[in-house]
C-alpha cells in the first residue's frame, strides 16, 4: 500500500459525505447536533457547525437561521449570541430552535487564521453543505435569514447582500460595523494594527478596493433582501453611524430596511437593562418569522 492509498484509508470521510453525529434531545422538543463540520480547508483545521433543530410536528422542513458570532473578526465562538445572552435559560438558539426555526451557528476563519474574504466564503461553504444536507437535517435552506452580531453582523451583511444561490431571505443585523473605508472614531483607515486592517490583511487605507467590497454599505442594491438592523445609540466600538448608514444605503437603493437605535445601548447591549435585551431579541425573532 502507498503512502497515498494509506491517506486515504484513514483520513476522517469528507464532510459531505461523514454520518451526522447522533442529536442529543432538549426540552421542548428541540435537538441539537454539536460539532458539525461542514468544510475542510487546506492546511488549516475543519470548520463546524452547530445545529439546533425544532420538533417534526410540522411534518415539513424548517426554515433556517445562519448565524454568525462577533468577536472583532479575531475571536469568538459559534455559539455565542452576546455577553447579554450567555446566562439565558434556554439560551437564545434552544429559543429560536423553539419557535419552529432551525438554526446553524457557524464557524469561519478568524483575520490571525486567513484574511479578507474567507471569513465570507465559509459562510457560503456552510450555505452550500446545508444545501447538500438539508434533506437529513430537515431544513430548507430556500427560507434563510442571517443574523450577525458585531464582526458576525458585518459578516452577515455581506452575505445577504452578495450571495445568489440560493438568495437569502432577510438578515438581522446587530451593532454590525458597515463601512471599512470612512475614517471614525475610533477607527483610522491610515492604521495597520486596526482590526479592520487585520480582517484585510492591510491598513484599509492601502487596500481601497479590497476595503470597499468588504464594506456593506458598498453593496446594497435594489434586489437585497430584508433587512433588520439594531445598534445601540451608546455604541463606543462600533458607532451607531454604522447602523444608520447601512440603513441609508438601503433605503437609498430601494432595498427594504428596517432600523431600531437603542438609546441607552453600548456595544453587546451592555447598558440596557434585562427586558430591554429581551425585548430586542423578541422583536429580531419576529422579524425572522415574518419572513420564512
Amino acid at each position: 500500500m502507498t503512502p497515498a492509498e494509506l491517506l486515504g484509508l484513514i483520513a476522517a470521510p469528507h464532510p459531505d459525505v461523514a454520518p451526522l453525529p447522533p442529536a442529543t434531545a432538549r426540552p421542548a422538543g428541540v435537538r441539537t447536533l454539536r460539532g458539525v463540520p461542514y468544510g475542510v480547508v487546506e492546511g488549516g483545521r475543519p470548520l463546524e457547525l452547530d445545529l439546533w433543530l425544532p420538533g417534526p410536528e410540522t411534518g415539513r422542513p424548517a426554515p433556517l437561521v445562519l448565524f454568525a458570532h462577533g468577536g472583532a473578526w479575531r475571536r469568538g465562538r459559534r455559539d455565542d449570541l452576546g455577553v447579554r445572552t450567555r446566562a439565558w435559560q434556554p439560551g437564545p438558539f434552544e429559543r429560536i430552535a423553539a419557535a419552529g426555526l432551525a438554526v446553524a451557528c457557524v464557524d469561519y476563519r478568524l483575520s490571525g487564521e486567513a484574511t479578507f474574504p474567507a471569513p465570507l466564503e465559509d459562510l457560503r461553504a456552510a450555505l452550500r453543505w446545508l444545501g447538500l444536507r438539508a434533506g437529513e437535517l430537515g431544513v430548507d435552506t430556500g427560507r434563510t435569514v442571517v443574523w450577525g452580531e458585531s464582526a458576525g453582523g458585518h459578516l452577515a451583511s455581506l452575505l445577504a447582500l452578495t450571495h445568489t444561490e440560493p438568495a437569502l431571505a432577510g438578515a438581522v443585523i446587530w451593532y454590525g460595523p458597515a463601512d471599512l473605508v470612512t475614517p471614525r472614531p475610533p477607527f483610522d483607515p491610515a492604521s495597520p494594527a486596526t482590526m479592520e486592517a487585520l480582517l484585510l490583511g492591510a491598513a484599509p487605507a492601502a487596500v481601497p478596493e479590497l476595503a470597499a467590497a468588504a464594506s456593506p454599505v458598498r453593496q446594497a442594491h435594489p434586489g437585497a433582501p430584508p433587512f433588520l438592523v439594531v445598534h445601540g445609540e451608546e455604541d463606543v466600538m462600533v458607532p451607531c453611524g454604522h447602523g444608520r448608514e447601512l440603513a441609508a444605503a438601503l433605503r437609498a437603493a430601494g432595498a427594504p430596511v428596517e432600523l431600531r437605535t437603542v438609546p441607552g445601548a453600548n456595544h453587546g447591549w451592555v447598558g440596557l437593562p434585562e427586558e430591554g435585551v429581551e425585548e430586542i431579541f423578541t422583536a429580531s425573532l419576529e422579524f425572522v418569522r415574518t419572513l420564512c
